[in-house]
């Protein structure tokens, strides 16, 4: 069965992060995505122009849709609007049995723009206290714990701390660390942490500046395979490799921080698409066609 995935998130106007990437990332992956969008943001390469927050009404309404028809195998959260949506959000998902919740405490944007006040960065506890997962940064990880963050091993406590503190498991994304090279190659190293272990992901640093949406991307993706019936484990591991092959394919689009390649470069059914008669469309050939491949 389809993993059905629901996106709780922002929506971003320049298609790189937010809502967008999210969508992308569950359809690569197999899932069905659904969203609950949060804010809308008039947002591009180089920054967040404007935001204007959802009713809180209205984003529980679009929960409620996808709940009680679609039904759920796992929630991705993303930017969350205000701490009234946060507070009202976590009620809701509260009610869920048995449903991972993948809790990416979005701050700011690659940009560096604003995406939470502190009343809503507050409003996170509620979220994290439902939270199966959390994947923050290095900078969301300081302000969420207020330790100080420079190495591997600061981020390993700082992680703990929250895990201890809200019992959830911790996806510790050392990104903004110095870079450490081991064999000459530079690294990141991030950190599953949960009771009584830590087990660290560590892959290679692609120097690129198209990396808008990458801890959308990652919180997506590792909610899409636990909805799909994968260990946290072997989820955290697909997520870091679809990151880094979406980060290898960004298609270098704008004047800043660039959408990465979620296509991966494909085009769906161009095989198909190029057997199609060449007098003109033929849908019942394409569909038998498409069949034989399926």
């Amino acid at each position: 069965m389809t993993a059905r995935i629901l996106i709780i998130a922002g929506s971003d106007s320049g298609g790189g992060a937010g809502i967008q990437a999210d969508i992308k990332t569950v359809t690569m992956l197999g899932g069905h995505a659904m969203t609950a969008i949060t804010a809308i943001t008039a947002q591009n390469t180089l920054g967040v122009q404007a935001v204007h927050p959802v009713p809180t009404e209205m984003v529980l309404a679009q929960m409620e849709s996808c709940i009680s028809d679609i039904g759920v195998d796992a929630v991705k959260i993303g930017m969350i609007g205000s701490a009234q949506t946060a507070a009202a959000v976590a009620d809701r998902l509260a009610q869920l049995q048995d449903v991972p919740i993948v809790f990416d405490p979005v701050m700011v944007a690659t940009s560096g723009s604003l995406l939470a006040d502190a009343a809503t960065i507050a409003a996170f506890e509620r979220l994290m206290a439902v939270a199966s997962v959390i994947t923050p940064n290095v900078p969301e990880l300081e302000a969420l714990t207020g330790m100080t963050i420079t190495d591997v091993e600061q981020l390993e406590a700082a992680g703990q701390a929250l895990h201890d503190r809200t019992g959830a498991v911790i996806f510790a994304k050392g990104g903004h660390l110095s870079q450490q090279a081991d064999d000459d190659r530079p690294m990141i190293h991030d950190l599953l942490i949960d009771e009584d272990m830590v087990v660290e992901f560590s892959v290679a640093r692609i120097e690129t500046r198209n990396s808008h949406g990458t801890g959308c991307t990652l919180a997506s993706a590792i909610a899409t395979g636990l909805g799909g019936g994968l260990s946290l484990a072997d989820a955290a591991d697909r997520a870091e490799a679809y990151v880094a092959a979406v980060l290898a394919a960004a298609p270098g689009l704008g004047q800043g921080h660039g959408p990465m390649g979620h296509g991966l470069g494909l085009t769906p059914f161009h095989h198909l698409l190029a057997a199609t008669d060449s007098a003109g469309w033929d849908a019942a050939a394409f569909a038998a066609r498409y069949a034989d491949h399926a």
